[in-house]
């Protein structure tokens, strides 16, 4: 397989898969697929005794897939990697079909781990090869170029707002670009972030409620060599955009995660990634029409939200950073009319735009605003979560999104 042209790729937390069965790799292969995704990158630490069986699954309902690819992600914050471990790894899969390749070398990536990066000339001797596109968004653009002897590319992990910023912007992707030197770059998109996992020292959430729309539109400005989907399957920082498994979701993400689906986010991904691929923002769309809508199912203001903080690192409360809309984001092949209703006071009637086969709304609610929330596309009609006004004073509201589709 030669990986010449752009391909869109989701971060798949193998961590998360004890005991989990390979008929759950198939639908997972399958589901993907079907959104356009051309494969997924495997995260995985140095110490699960289930990795190596998860692989195994993984990789072979991906050569039954036959065109969806995988590549490994070593997750160097998770724990010590030995050199021989990597290499055993790399090329106990490195002649599966499935393997994605480029320039026949097998792709590998990295979450994190710059100061490992001596150890990979090693790797690279002992494998016949690869093709290295770690992640140090730690390092930054700046501390990436320094660094470029040792590397094919870099994957930018930064897919979300910072602290105090309402939405992303694509400035560091140009820089990562630039500094990278023609070498390839894959850029991180995210649907939406929030955790809350006081025991691992994680409470914060990012802005997301127009992440989805802005992080496209910015892929297709930027037009980077891959993307990578932050992420598949991580429950416990609410950027998954997979089914709902419960055995996944980590001990205290119960609580924000269940109940709240994210597999609408996948309803659009088709004509993102078929506009990446062709170069066109204006790509002659021939898919389904379809609209999806997320939003929170609690008043912001109505919550402190004890603790979390407005981005990673940031120090403001969570409750700065979030606004109270429904977002609602439309792809159709002609003028169409969508019709959102928040309970029984409030109806809005959007009407899609003829140039652009994607358009984007927001509807605000408030205290006197809420109830279930109706998505109509045509003659189609979705109803999904209520947003409540109903608090408890000790409870902490949940700060994830649901999503819908019609």
């Amino acid at each position: 397989m030669s990986g010449n042209g752009r391909k869109v790729f989701a971060h798949y937390m193998v961590g998360l898969t004890c005991n989990q069965p390979r008929r759950h790799w198939e639908h997972d292969v399958r589901t993907a697929k079907s959104a356009g995704i051309d494969g997924f990158a495997l995260n995985i630490g140095p110490s699960d005794y289930w990795t190596e069986t998860q692989l195994d699954y993984a990789y072979n309902a991906a050569e039954c897939s036959r065109g969806f690819y995988i590549f490994i992600s070593f997750d160097m914050a998770a724990g010590s990697w030995p050199v021989s471990q990597v290499v055993n790894i790399i090329n106990r899969y490195r002649g599966s079909s499935a393997q994605m390749l480029i320039d026949g070398r097998p792709l590998v990536s990295t979450f994190e781990g710059p100061d490992w990066a001596p150890k990979w000339a090693t790797v690279r001797d002992a494998t016949g090869g690869i093709y290295l596109i770690p992640n140090w968004s730690s390092l930054g653009p700046a501390g990436v170029e320094g660094k470029l002897d040792m590397i094919d590319g870099a994957f930018s992990w930064h897919a979300w707002p910072k602290p105090g910023q309402f939405m992303m912007t694509a400035s560091e992707d140009f820089l990562y670009q630039e500094c990278l030197r023609g070498k390839a770059y894959m850029m991180g998109v995210s649907p939406w972030f929030y955790t809350d996992l006081p025991q691992w020292g994680k409470s914060w959430y990012s802005s997301s409620e127009s992440l989805w729309y802005d992080r496209w539109q910015q892929v297709l400005e930027v037009m980077p060599d891959f993307v990578q989907i932050i992420t598949w399957n991580d429950f416990g920082e609410s950027s998954y955009i997979c089914d709902q498994i419960s055995a996944q979701i980590v001990n205290g993400a119960e609580k924000y995660a269940l109940g709240h689906s994210h597999a609408a986010f996948r309803a659009t991904l088709p004509y993102f990634i078929a506009a990446y691929k062709s170069g066109s923002v204006t790509l002659d769309w021939g898919g389904e029409d379809t609209a999806i809508a997320w939003y929170r199912t609690a008043l912001n203001r109505r919550h402190g939200h004890n603790g979390t903080v407005w981005g990673q690192g940031g120090s403001a409360p969570a409750t700065r950073g979030a606004r109270d809309v429904v977002s609602v984001l439309a792809v159709t092949k002609n003028p169409a009319r969508i019709t959102l209703e928040i309970g029984h006071t409030c109806r809005m009637v959007f009407e899609t735009r003829s140039r652009n086969p994607v358009s984007y709304f927001e509807v605000p609610f408030d205290e006197y605003t809420t109830g279930v929330v109706s998505l109509s596309l045509g003659n189609k009609t979705t109803v999904g979560p209520e947003i409540e006004t109903r608090t408890d004073a000790d409870e902490k509201a949940s700060m994830n999104a649901v999503s819908i589709q019609v």
